[in-house]
C-alpha cells in the first residue's frame, strides 16, 4: 500500500493474533517472572463501550504488550460485572429479559475490545451472572455465614411510598427515587449484614503493606473512621470522645433518634407528666422525620444541626453539673455508641447546634499564643486547659491522658476505638442478583444450603419487576421458594433476597487465575503464583467501597486458608476522566458524546488508541479534541511513509542514530512511570529527526519496537510487511538502548564557505572538538560539498565546537 489504510490492516491482524493465541497467559512459567495486570472489569451497559472504557483498557493494555516483551509472564484477563440493578431497570424499560440483555451485551463488549486490539486472554474470560461463576460467591458467603461474619438484623433502608419497593442507596437520587422521581423515605427492614467491622482495623493498618496513591489511601481511612478515645458515662448515656479535654465545657448530650434512651424518655414523659403532650409530641415527630432520612443527609449533606431538647438531664461526671439532653439527626446510632457530648466552644459542629439551641459557650481551652473570642467562634485546636478545675494550665496532651487516667479509675470511663465504618448491608431485594443461599425453616431457624447443591440458580422468571411488598421478586415463584430443610427434612423457604452487585466483583481476581476448575474456587497452587495482582487500575468511584469490600473478602479468604498475603493487590492506580470538547461531561443529555465505533471506523483503532494516552497525564480530568486525534492519525501515517522510504541498507547517521537510542530509553523510562503522553511526545520528536535522515532496517525494527504497544495494528503490518521480520513483533525482546550513544551530547557547528554559512551540522561533543573529526563530517553535507566540489582548498579554519569555514 502506498498510503496505510487501518480498515484492510487491522482486522487482518486481529485474526492472526486470535487464531495464535498471542496473549496467553502460563501457569508456573519458571523461566519468567509473572506480572499479573488487572484492569477494573465492566458492566455491560446497553450502549456499549463508551470512550472513558477505551480509555481505561488502552492504558493497561499499552503496559501488558510491553511486559510481554521485556519477557514477563503477563496475566492480563477481561470478564463481565453482569449482575445488578442498571441491567434490571434496562430489562424493565425494554422487556427484554435480564439475561438475554447481558448475553447480548458482553458479545457487543467483546467485539468491540477485539477491534481495539486489546490484548487480553480471553481464555479466562468470567461473567458475575454465570451460575458456575456465582456458585462460588454463594460458597463464600456461606463461608462467611458458618464464622458468624454473616447475619440479619432490622436496618433503616431507602423505600419509594410511590413504587411501593425498598430502595438501594444507588437508587436515591439526591432524595428522590431514581424510577419515578417521589420523595423516598426511610423504613426498618430486616436485611442481611456482614461484620466488616470485624476486620476494621486491620483494614486500616494493613495499608501500609501496598503501593497505592496516598489520596486511595487516604479516602479508604477517612471511610473506615478509626478514632482513639474516651468512652466516658454521663448517667446512662456512653458519650465517646477524642477530646476529653474539654470534658468542662459540655453544656449539652445529643443522642441519636435512633438511640435505645429515646423510646424510654418518651415512656417516662407520658407517665410522669413531667412534659406537655404536645412538647412529647413534637419530640415524637422529630425522631420520625429524621429517621426517614439517610445518614448521608444527616451527616455531611446537612445544612444545619437540628434537634430537640427532650426534657431530661444526666450528669458530666467530671464535676456533677446537670446537663440537658437533646435528641439531634446530626448523630448517628452506628457510631460511638449513639451519642456526643456537646463543647460549642471548642468544636465547630457543637458551636452551631449551641448558637441554635441557646445553650452556654463556656471556654476550656485557650490558645498558647495569641487570644481568641469564643462569642465569635470555636477555638478547635489543642492549648491549655482553662475553667477545668484541677486539670488548668495542663496542655491538651496531658490533660487527655491525666483526664483520662481518672476516669478509668473512678470507673467513670474507658480508653476504647471508634469507627465510623458500619456492617454492610448485603442483600437486595431484587430479582438479577446471586441469591443467597439460606433456607428458613421453622424448627431449625436459618440453615446454609449444603455446599454440594450449590449453586443454587436463579430461576428464568417473565415477571422480575419488583414487589409492592418489599420482598424480592422470587418471593412470589412457590415452586422454587418452598424447599425441604436440610437438617429435619420439614418444610421449609428459600431466602428470597439476592446479593448486592458488589458480590461478584470482589473476588473476580481469583477466579481469573482458574475460571474452569468445577471443584474449588481456584487451585491454590495456582493462586499462589500469581498473587498478589501486581498492578491494578481503576476509576477514582471505586476507590472506597469496591476496593474496601474486596480487601475485606480476600483478609477473610487468607483467614480460611483459601488465599495467600493479607491483601489481594499490592499496587493500585486510578484513572482520570475524559470530558467533551465543551469541557463538559459526556451524556447523552447533552449531546456531546463521543463513540469510540465511529473513532475507529474512521481513523483505525491505532490513533484512537494514541491519542487516548497521548492526551495529557492519565490520573488527570482531560477534554477532548478532534484536533489532537487528527495530529495523532497524521503521525502514524509519518510512521508509515518514513519506515517504507527512509529506510536503506547503509549506516544510520551518527546524530540520528543517538536520537534514536534516546527516545528508546525515554519511552522505556515513561512506562515504568505510566508517562504516556511524553512517552509518545518523544517518538513524535524522534521521526522529525527521522524525517530529514536515513535509518538502517536495523535501526527502523528498534523503533517500530517501541511503537508496538502503543499502536500495535501499525506495528505489525511494518514489521512483518514493510521490514519483511517473521511474525509478531509483540513477540520480540523489547529494545535495549546503547548507553555510549545516550550519554553523547550533541552540539551544532556553522559550516561556510569563504565566511559565507552555507550549512550546519550536529555532531557529538568529542567529534564535535576534534578538527579532523569535524571536518570528515562537514564535507559530506549536501550543501557544503556542492560549493566546494572542483575547488582548490587553501585552508580550513576551525573553532572547536562553534565554526567550521573553508577559504577557497
Amino acid at each position: 500500500m502506498k498510503y496505510y489504510h487501518p480498515s484492510e490492516v487491522e482486522p487482518k491482524w486481529q485474526k492472526k493474533w486470535e487464531k495464535a493465541k498471542l496473549f496467553q497467559a502460563v501457569d508456573f512459567d519458571k523461566k519468567r517472572k509473572k506480572q499479573y495486570l488487572l484492569v477494573e472489569f465492566p458492566y455491560p451497559s446497553g450502549e456499549g463501550l463508551h470512550l472513558g472504557h477505551a480509555f481505561t483498557f488502552s492504558l493497561m493494555d499499552v503496559l501488558a504488550r510491553q511486559k510481554r516483551m521485556l519477557g514477563f509472564n503477563v496475566l492480563y484477563p477481561m470478564g463481565w460485572d453482569a449482575f445488578g440493578l442498571p441491567t434490571e431497570n434496562y430489562a424493565l424499560k425494554t422487556g427484554i429479559h435480564p439475561a438475554e440483555v447481558t448475553k447480548k451485551n458482553t458479545a457487543r463488549f467483546r467485539e468491540q475490545m477485539k477491534k481495539m486490539a486489546l490484548a487480553y486472554d480471553w481464555e479466562r474470560e468470567v461473567n458475575t451472572s454465570d451460575p458456575q461463576y456465582y456458585k462460588w460467591t454463594q460458597w463464600i458467603f456461606l463461608q462467611l455465614f458458618k464464622h458468624n461474619l454473616a447475619y440479619k438484623a432490622e436496618v433503616p433502608v431507602g423505600w419509594c411510598p410511590a413504587c411501593r419497593i425498598v430502595l438501594a442507596n444507588e437508587e436515591i437520587i439526591d432524595g428522590h427515587c431514581e424510577r419515578c422521581g417521589a420523595e423516598a423515605e426511610r423504613k426498618e427492614q430486616s436485611q442481611w449484614l456482614l461484620r466488616i467491622t470485624k476486620y476494621a482495623e486491620r483494614l486500616v493498618d494493613d495499608l501500609d503493606l501496598v503501593d497505592y496513591p496516598e489520596s486511595v489511601k487516604a479516602a479508604q481511612r477517612n471511610w473506615i473512621g478509626r478514632s482513639e478515645g474516651v468512652a466516658i458515662k454521663f448517667g446512662e448515656i456512653e458519650v465517646f470522645t477524642t477530646r476529653v479535654d474539654t470534658i468542662f465545657g459540655v453544656t449539652a448530650v445529643v443522642i441519636a433518634p435512633e438511640h435505645p434512651l429515646v423510646g424510654e424518655i418518651l415512656k417516662r414523659h407520658l407517665r410522669g407528666g413531667r412534659m406537655d403532650s404536645s412538647e412529647v409530641e413534637k419530640i415524637r415527630k422529630y425522631v420520625e422525620q429524621a429517621k426517614k432520612k439517610s445518614e448521608l443527609e444527616r451527616t455531611e449533606l446537612a445544612k444545619e444541626k437540628t434537634g430537640v431538647f427532650t426534657g431530661l438531664y444526666c450528669l458530666n461526671p467530671v464535676n456533677n453539673e446537670k446537663v440537658p439532653i437533646w435528641v439531634g439527626d446530626y448523630v448517628v446510632a452506628t457510631y460511638g455508641g449513639g451519642a456526643v457530648m456537646v463543647v460549642p466552644a471548642h468544636d465547630y459542629r457543637d458551636y452551631d447546634f449551641g448558637r441554635r439551641g441557646r445553650l452556654e459557650i463556656r471556654p476550656v481551652v485557650k490558645p498558647q499564643k495569641g487570644s481568641w473570642d469564643f462569642e465569635k467562634e470555636a477555638y478547635v485546636e489543642e492549648g491549655i486547659l482553662i475553667n477545668s478545675g484541677p486539670f488548668n494550665g495542663l496542655k491538651s496532651q496531658e490533660a487527655i491522658k491525666k483526664i483520662t487516667e481518672w476516669l478509668v479509675k473512678k470507673k467513670l470511663g474507658q480508653k476504647t476505638v471508634a469507627y465510623k465504618l458500619r456492617d454492610w448491608v448485603f442483600s437486595r431485594q431484587h430479582y438479577w442478583g446471586e441469591p443467597i443461599p439460606i433456607i428458613h425453616c421453622a424448627k431449625c431457624g436459618m440453615v446454609p444450603v449444603p455446599e454440594k447443591d450449590l449453586p443454587v440458580e436463579l430461576p428464568y422468571v417473565q415477571k422480575y419487576k419488583p414487589t409492592t411488598t418489599g420482598e424480592s421478586p422470587l418471593a412470589n415463584i412457590k415452586n422454587w421458594v418452598e424447599v425441604a430443610c436440610p437438617e429435619c427434612g420439614g418444610a421449609a423457604r428459600r431466602e428470597t433476597d439476592t446479593m448486592p452487585n458488589w458480590a461478584g466483583s470482589n473476588w473476580y481476581y481469583l477466579r481469573y487465575l482458574d475460571p474452569k476448575n468445577k471443584k474449588e474456587l481456584a487451585s491454590r497452587k495456582k493462586i499462589d503464583y500469581w498473587l498478589p495482582v501486581d498492578l491494578y487500575l481503576g476509576g477514582a468511584e471505586h476507590t472506597t467501597l469496591h476496593l474496601l469490600y474486596s480487601r475485606f473478602w480476600h483478609k477473610f479468604l487468607n483467614d480460611i486458608g483459601v488465599a495467600p498475603g493479607k491483601e489481594p493487590y499490592y499496587s493500585r492506580r486510578q484513572h482520570g476522566m475524559i470530558l467533551a470538547e465543551d469541557g463538559e461531561k459526556m451524556s447523552k443529555s447533552r449531546g456531546n458524546t463521543i463513540n469510540p465505533d465511529e473513532i475507529i471506523k474512521k481513523f483505525g483503532a491505532d490513533t484512537l488508541r494514541l491519542y487516548l494516552l497521548f492526551m495529557g497525564p492519565y490520573e488527570q480530568t482531560m477534554p477532548w479534541s478532534a484536533r489532537g486525534l487528527e495530529g495523532c492519525w497524521r503521525f502514524l501515517n509519518r510512521v508509515w511513509r518514513l519506515t517504507k522510504e527512509n529506510v536503506k541498507k547503509q549506516k544510520t547517521p551518527t546524530d540520528l542514530l543517538i536520537k534514536l537510542h534516546q527516545t528508546i530509553k525515554k519511552v522505556s523510562s515513561d512506562l515504568e512511570e505510566m508517562k504516556f503522553n511524553t512517552a509518545i511526545a518523544a517518538m513524535m520528536e524522534f521521526i522529525n529527526d527521522w524525517t530529514s535522515g536515513f535509518l538502517h532496517p536495523q535501526e527502523a525494527e528498534l523503533f517500530v519496537k517501541i511503537l508496538a504497544p502503543f499502536a500495535p495494528h501499525l506495528a505489525e503490518e511494518l514489521w512483518c510487511e514493510v521490514l519483511g521480520q517473521k511474525f509478531s513483533v509483540h513477540q520480540q525482546p523489547w529494545p535495549k538502548y546503547d548507553d555510549k550513544l545516550v550519554k553523547e551530547e550533541m552540539m551544532t557547528i556553522i559550516i561556510q564557505v569563504n565566511g559565507k554559512m552555507r550549512g550546519e551540522i550536529k555532531v557529538p561533543s568529542a567529534k564535535g572538538q576534534e578538527q579532523g573529526e569535524a571536518e570528515k563530517i562537514a564535507r559530506q553535507e549536501p550543501n557544503v560539498k556542492k560549493y566546494l566540489e572542483g575547488k582548490k582548498i587553501k585552508k580550513v579554519i576551525f573553532v572547536p565546537g562553534r565554526i567550521i569555514n573553508f577559504v577557497i
